[in-house]
């Protein structure tokens, strides 16, 4: 209960660098952070590390950007994407408990 609606939002600007934006993702219990704020247009490049052995996490989906990956326990794993449209779109684990939503301005 805590976690689906009690919880506060962690947010987070995607740095810049070399012209793509990036952010870490650490996954335990949870996405954190769990919104990720990027710009339209940019090449984006996500990288989830997971810190748990959860099966509800050991995958990530992004439907809108047609990504998916497996999260091995205490690898980084990177999700690249280039998002055209403007508004706010899910990550979630396979099993849709653990989610998150990245905000393309």
């Amino acid at each position: 209960v805590w976690y689906f609606w009690l919880s506060k939002r962690r947010t987070v600007v995607a740095t810049r660098a070399g012209g793509a934006q990036s952010a870490l993702i650490v996954v335990k219990g949870g996405y954190t952070p769990d919104t990720i704020v990027v710009d339209r247009g940019r090449p984006v490049r996500l990288v989830f590390r997971r810190e748990e052995s959860a099966l509800c996490s050991e995958r990530v989906v992004l439907p809108a950007f047609d990504r998916t990956a497996v999260l091995p326990e205490g690898e980084e794993v990177p999700l690249e994407f280039l998002p055209t449209e403007r508004g706010e779109f899910p990550f979630l684990c396979q099993m849709g408990m653990l989610r998150g939503r990245i905000v393309v301005e």
